[in-house]
């Protein structure tokens, strides 16, 4: 017999003594209270059905809310089968969950077993529990159960996914989800057969944005990255954002880089076109650095790492690019770190000193000033250049301690000189941290040291002006009030703009020797920005610095802009103090020598290389290298004039043309120039996946031969 729970009666199994019914009414009215009040609390509501599925009885709340029926009867006015009340529930993964029509075929028990409910006005969700009822000859007689809605708990869980999953400001996937996701994809695919393609991005400008126009400008500016992003990769379940301005984007089965390559192009393109966010009109960059597993890495920590280190070279780069990982990083992050631990001990073992550069008048060739060039004599690797340990510097905090000693030194050194001779110190924007210290510093070392104020040169990078600007504009008027001369150095490289160079009480402009070389190639940009400064020094009165300048050209070209002064290798390089003291005398001049024109820097070198020359592939030996050419040893059959492709390992082909050959020797120039790898050292600007190397018939790169 079936049993029937709820407001009517409650039949009892034919198995049970119904001689003991009567004796058992107070339990039995006990019972029908407990189930009363299980379902006027909102513990559930109990249904039993036939064999077919046929609704037999249903509490009436139930009634009401599925049906749409009143009344007080337990039977439903119409019958009605329990599985067309719902709809099967789709999870948020997109995969079906556990069907009624299936539960109630097994004819076992069943809990938990979430199904939906739509009615015009909104979704329901919907929990059942139930169990198969048999007679005493085992023959299935239907079913019984409770269900209850589960709306309210199910919104709120689904509330809480969301935020577990999801980032709140960009609805794109966060940081935890993504290393899950990241890793399920590399522990599916079998070892080497799939690829799985790691992008990490950062914007480039985006804090100066966030600091001057607010947090809310901010958010609203990283929506708009997120939309882009989506739109450009197509997949939202693909991009994460990690935090703050960085982002991440796991690509499979997608392992060309001449494909990631022209994707990565267009993310920095579209993130680069302006934003509008309301009144304000934004432009940011994007800087993306690309692991490919199971080349770059086999699991998730290991790739990642390795795209967080390609990042870093393309932002070192000059941001606004990408960069594929090679091995070479994670080689400069390991020499990294170990310069980082020898730099805490530095300072204490005083192994650190000051070598001067003459800053010569161009007109007259007369010294009057010098820079001060921080160098770190490491007691194993020498003498270390600052563009290495500066940045770790102000990684660690130690520029603070570092620039003071700078300053401190300087001042000393040339209270010895001749009194014409200025010398000019190098500051960090990360010591404008604290305005009125650094003021007070400057005054205390002057005082200290009793060097004249006008004799102080303070150079100033423009990314000074990141910071808040009434707090800059503060600092320069305290250092301008000690009497020292204020220099803008490496204008045009950072974020300066002509109204903060308006308002800024600057002596001086330097043009970054980025703009001088280069500068008398033919169709060069470089000499109308040469040009451009120094006519705008002129009309704002200012002085101007040429750094970096080497060559006789680059002298003609300088001093036809009437550029004020010089500094380069043309007269002097950096000279240790003893040396400077020796040299420094009163009217002193030096006489320019140097090349009569330009050439690209050569880094000597000795490794393997693949040489291709028509149908055949040679290897060879690079003695030389540099961005618009090599020397290299070791072929035979080529001769001026030939066409060759240059196989430098790691996907990195440069199609070149043979100018001269000397017995084995052969040298060659290159139709794209390289470009810096971020790690002292030059790359191709894209680089040929090996599975397209193969493809085209060349052997094993040079380095899977030594292993």
């Amino acid at each position: 017999m079936s049993l029937r729970i709820g407001r009517s009666s409650l039949i009892k199994k034919a198995a049970e003594d119904t001689a003991s019914a009567a004796s058992s009414a107070p339990a039995f009215a006990l019972g029908q209270s407990f189930l009363e009040t299980f379902e006027a609390v909102g513990g559930g509501y109990f249904w039993t059905a036939d064999a077919a599925g046929l609704l037999g009885y249903l509490s009436p709340r139930a009634r009401r809310d599925l049906l749409g029926e009143g009344g007080s009867t337990a039977e439903p006015e119409a019958r009605v089968r329990l599985v067309d009340l719902f709809e099967p529930l789709v999870r948020s993964d997109g995969e079906t969950a556990r069907t009624l029509p299936f539960a109630l075929a097994r004819r076992t028990r069943f809990e938990g077993l979430l199904v939906r409910r739509s009615t015009p006005r909104d979704e329901q969700i919907w929990e059942v529990a139930g169990e198969a009822v048999f007679d005493l000859t085992g023959a299935h007689t239907g079913y019984r159960g409770i269900l209850r809605d589960v709306t309210a708990q199910q919104l709120h869980a689904r509330a809480k996914d969301q935020l577990d999953r999801y980032d709140p400001l960009t609805g794109l996937i966060n940081r935890q989800t993504m290393g899950r996701l990241l890793e399920q994809i590399l522990t599916s695919y079998d070892a080497g057969a799939r690829t799985c393609t790691v992008m990490l991005l950062d914007l480039d400008r985006f804090k100066p944005v966030n600091d001057a126009l607010g947090q809310a400008v901010g958010d609203a500016l990283l929506k708009q990255v997120a939309d882009r992003l989506v739109t450009l990769i197509g997949d939202r379940e693909a991009i994460c954002r990690l935090g703050n301005d960085e982002f991440q984007i796991v690509l499979r089965d997608q392992a060309g880089q001449d494909h990631l390559g022209r994707l990565a192009g267009r993310i920095v393109d579209m993130l680069s076109q302006p934003y509008r966010i309301g009144e304000h009109r934004c432009t940011i960059g994007a800087s993306i650095g690309i692991a490919i597993s199971p080349r770059d890495g086999t699991n998730a920590a290991e790739l990642t790492r390795n795209a967080d280190l390609a990042l870093y070279s393309a932002k070192r780069s000059g941001r606004g690019g990408f960069r594929f990982f090679t091995t070479d990083y994670l080689k400069a992050a390991t020499e990294r770190r170990a310069l980082e631990q020898d730099l805490l001990r530095a300072l204490e073992l005083d192994q650190f000193e000051l070598y001067y550069q003459p800053v010569v008048e161009a007109r007259t060739d007369r010294v009057v000033a010098a820079e001060a060039l921080l160098r770190w004599n490491h007691p194993e690797r020498g003498l270390i250049s600052p563009a290495q340990f500066i940045p770790l510097a102000e990684e660690s905090g130690l520029i603070g301690p570092l620039g003071e000693f700078a300053l401190r030194r300087g001042c000393a050194d040339a209270l010895h000189w001749p009194a014409m001779l200025r010398v000019a110190i190098n500051v960090s924007p990360l010591q404008f941290g604290d305005e009125d210290d650094f003021v007070k510093v400057v005054q205390c070392v002057l005082r200290q040291t009793g060097l004249p104020p006008e004799r102080l040169e303070l150079e100033i990078t423009e990314s000074v002006f990141l910071q808040n600007d009434d707090k800059v504009q503060r600092i320069f008027r305290g250092l301008k009030a000690l009497g020292v001369r204020l220099a803008l150095d490496d204008f045009g490289t950072g974020y300066s703009s002509l109204g903060s160079l308006r308002q800024s009480p600057f002596d001086k402009l330097k043009i970054d020797q980025s703009f001088i070389r280069g500068a008398t190639e033919h169709a060069s940009r470089n000499r109308p920005i040469v040009e451009a400064t120094a006519s705008m020094a002129q009309a704002l009165h200012m002085v101007t610095t040429a750094e970096g300048v080497e060559t006789f050209d680059q002298l003609d070209l300088v001093r036809a802009q009437r550029v004020t002064y010089v500094q380069g290798y043309i007269y002097s390089p950096p000279l240790p103090a003893d040396v400077f003291l020796t040299l420094a005398r009163d009217d002193w001049t030096i006489a320019p020598a140097g090349p009569a024109c330009q050439r690209a820097e050569r880094v000597t070198t000795y490794r393997a290389v693949g040489l291709v020359h028509q149908d055949s592939y040679q290897t060879a030996t690079l003695r030389n290298l540099s961005s618009s050419g090599a020397l290299v040893e070791g072929v035979a059959g080529i001769a001026p004039g030939d066409p060759v492709a240059l196989d430098m390992g790691h996907g990195q082909i440069v199609v070149a043309r043979a100018v001269r050959t000397d017995g084995a020797r052969l040298g060659l120039a290159f139709e794209v120039p390289l470009v810096a790898d971020g790690a002292g050292g030059l790359c191709t600007l894209r680089r040929v996946s090996s599975f397209d190397l193969q493809q085209a018939g060349l052997p094993a790169p040079p380095e899977a031969r030594r292993r």
